[in-house]
């Protein structure tokens, strides 16, 4: 007999970490039956167990499957007989051939003309039920073996439980703890398990600390023979969509639609949106007012520069948007070579190529098609596919995408690297605001104020 008050409390803290009331009674089960089987079975037995929680009693029984000769091959005139070198315990599965039938054996096997002097109807494949003796009494051996049971029925529950809470997370946006850092890999404690955040899919130039909350996306969720692993990514190109997700309304709810985007983690993104609704701006939803939806953005991926654009049908034109800060003069489409020559002033050559060819290259990504930048002047001065010879990196343009204002520049800040090439005669200021810089003073030691002073003197004679 087992004590229902500890059945009930084991039962109960199994329930909190997500394993049910009748999985853990199908592994006390499982249990009993292999230690009454260990202890008192014999060779090639099926049993199973009852348990009974109003009583707390166990009850055992013998299984045995209606089968004849169509079903079941019976030993020839001296074949040694199924198991008999095996101990009683370890009946090991028989190993058949394809389309061979499972060797007769009494213990598990009933023959249909038997089974129905037992049981009125019985049929093929039907299970006919033998009591056996109740026991209460195992041995070490067989007490250690049902432990074993439980505890493996207990790890494949709580896998099984942790498969089917995170397959539905997977695809979207979890946070966790950062557990600890081994061999470049994050682990990341996310409650009832530990996720991973490979060194590649790491944002480049992000520095963690134990201790410190992250979010990440969680694009796989793996079963392996030690537990559930969950792969996590910052660098993901749709961890940038569900964060707009958060911020956009629109966007969760499907007003808006990403139809292509191109990411280089920690540097640049390019996104290209559709409305379905003719009454929402897709551009400003991502924007938000004054930039605060981008900013938050931008923010948690550690300041990578966003370019929200909107997508057109029209080849030429999306091109021509995609190179967004930068404004094309002309867009000439090469439908055979699947490439595009782009026609851009040489004031805007620095924006449309960008530092090291960024701005070129994920343009390219973003249309699929090859872009090739030609100068107004008739001169091809890059491409996307690496051909040309890019601009330098000083001469990389800045900006949030068609429509999109630098948050940073609606908020009356300038920015930090500017797209414009100072000449020599610029005068230079200071950091001040322009209505508090300070006047330039003559070289004498006579102020403008005494100046004007002189000049008000000078009409009152």
């Amino acid at each position: 007999m087992i004590d229902l008050k500890t059945i009930n409390t084991v039962l109960g803290e199994f329930e909190t970490r997500g394993i049910s009331r009748e999985t853990m009674i199908d592994a006390i089960e499982s249990a009993m039956a292999t230690a009454y089987k260990r202890e008192y079975g014999k060779r090639g037995q099926v049993v199973r167990a009852k348990l009974d929680l109003n009583t707390g009693t166990v009850s055992f029984e013998q299984v045995k499957a209606v089968v004849d000769e169509t079903t079941a091959r019976f030993p020839k005139e001296g074949e040694e007989e199924l198991g008999t070198r095996l101990h009683s315990f370890h009946a090991e599965e028989e190993q058949l051939a394809e389309g061979e039938l499972p060797r007769f054996d009494s213990e598990k096997h009933i023959l249909l003309s038997n089974a129905k002097l037992i049981k009125r109807g019985a049929a093929l494949g039907d299970e006919i039920i033998f009591a056996l003796e109740p026991q209460d009494d195992f041995g070490r051996i067989a007490a250690q073996t049902a432990k074993q049971v439980v505890i493996q029925k207990v790890r494949e529950a709580e896998k099984l439980s942790m498969m089917e809470e995170f397959g539905e997370k997977k695809g979207e946006i979890v946070s966790g703890i950062v557990q600890r850092m081994e061999r470049g890999a994050i682990f990341v404690d996310l409650g009832r398990t530990t996720g991973i955040i490979p060194y590649e899919e790491q944002i480049p130039g992000e520095r963690y600390r134990m201790g410190e909350r992250i979010r990440a996306y969680l694009y796989a969720v793996d079963e392996g023979f030690r537990g559930v692993y969950l792969r996590l990514s910052r660098a993901h190109p749709k961890f940038v969509v569900k964060l707009f997700e958060i911020e956009a309304p629109e966007l969760a709810t499907g007003a808006i639609e990403v139809k292509a985007l191109a990411r280089e983690p920690g540097s640049r993104t390019k996104i290209a949106l559709v409305s379905t609704d003719p009454h929402v701006d897709p551009v400003g939803s991502l924007v938000g007012q004054r930039g605060v939806r981008v900013s938050t953005v931008m923010s948690e991926l550690g300041g990578e520069r966003i370019d929200i654009i909107e997508w057109s049908d029209d080849a030429r034109e999306f091109v021509k948007e995609s190179l967004s800060p930068a404004i094309p003069l002309d867009v000439t489409l090469d439908e055979e070579g699947h490439r595009a020559m782009v026609t851009v002033s040489e004031d805007e050559q620095s924006r449309a190529i960008g530092r090291g060819g960024q701005n070129v290259r994920l343009a390219a990504k973003l249309t699929g098609w090859n872009i090739d930048i030609v100068s107004a002047g008739g001169g091809e001065v890059a491409g996307s596919d690496g051909e040309s010879v890019a601009m330098s990196a000083d001469e990389e343009g800045q900006g949030t995408g068609n429509g999109a204002v630098d948050p940073a520049i609606e908020a009356g800040v300038a920015p930090t690297e500017s797209s414009e090439i100072a000449t020599e005669e610029t005068t230079e200021k200071t950091g001040l605001p322009a209505e508090e810089e300070t006047t330039i003073l003559p070289n004498s030691d006579e102020t403008v104020a005494d100046k004007e002073e002189d000049r008000d003197v000078a009409k009152d004679l």
